[in-house]
């Protein structure tokens, strides 16, 4: 019996500790990312680009809370923080295609095909940040997704020496918002590991520089 009770306060102990440690890793994320996330009128301009996050599509169609974002993103280029756009998401598989979903809903609102650039392997928000960096060669980026989603953007995009700036993008609530906001305690503990580690995102490639033609990204 004294065994058993030993094993349990040990148990008890060390899941506290992991508990301390990622909620503490969790408050930390968001307290370095949150003095970097603007209003839209407090954005200004002179950014390399503006990074558009990728989400679910249902095959040619954003979901909500991708068109949100594109529509913050639309908006925020048409206002002068930045002639082009970064448009990163996951192409890494026949059938499914969020970048040329999120290309062509900007070049239809207006943005010139040749200002939109298109990762295809922005798989992750830390992968992401270090293509805008290595392929890219964004130096001051202002990204826009969710808020929940912003601070860890923010700051992987900070740990890997990029000028980042955020604007969130949450007109509405979406469902399933519960679960989001557990994953991105996770996520969040996971990037911070990242940031320290740095490891090389699943595909590299020739740079495709910003400041030039995004129809260099055309598949």
């Amino acid at each position: 019996m004294k065994l058993i009770k030993k094993l349990t306060a040990a148990v008890l102990a060390i899941a506290a500790i992991c508990a301390v440690l990622v909620f503490g890793i969790d408050f930390y994320v968001k307290q370095k990312a949150k003095p970097y996330i603007l209003t839209p009128e407090e954005a200004g301009e002179g950014y390399d680009c503006v990074l558009v996050l990728g989400c679910g599509v249902w095959g040619d169609t954003p979901s909500h809370m991708l068109e949100d974002r594109l529509l913050e993103g639309i908006s925020l280029c048409q206002s002068g923080a930045s002639k082009k756009l970064l448009m990163s998401g996951d192409h890494g598989r026949k059938g499914y295609d969020e970048v040329n979903v999120m290309k062509k809903f900007a070049v239809d609102r207006g943005i010139p095909s040749e200002d939109v650039f298109m990762d295809h392997a922005g798989f992750s928000t830390y992968e992401s940040m270090y293509r805008a960096k290595e392929i890219f060669k964004a130096e001051k980026i202002l990204i826009v997704t969710q808020d929940y989603h912003l601070y860890r953007a923010i700051y992987d995009a900070r740990a890997l020496g990029l000028e980042a700036y955020g604007v969130a993008s949450n007109p509405r609530s979406y469902g399933g918002q519960l679960y989001r906001d557990i994953r991105e305690i996770l996520a969040r503990n996971k990037d911070f590991i990242y940031s320290i580690i740095k490891p090389e995102p699943t595909y590299l490639g020739e740079a495709i520089p910003v400041q030039g033609n995004g129809n260099l990204t055309n598949d």
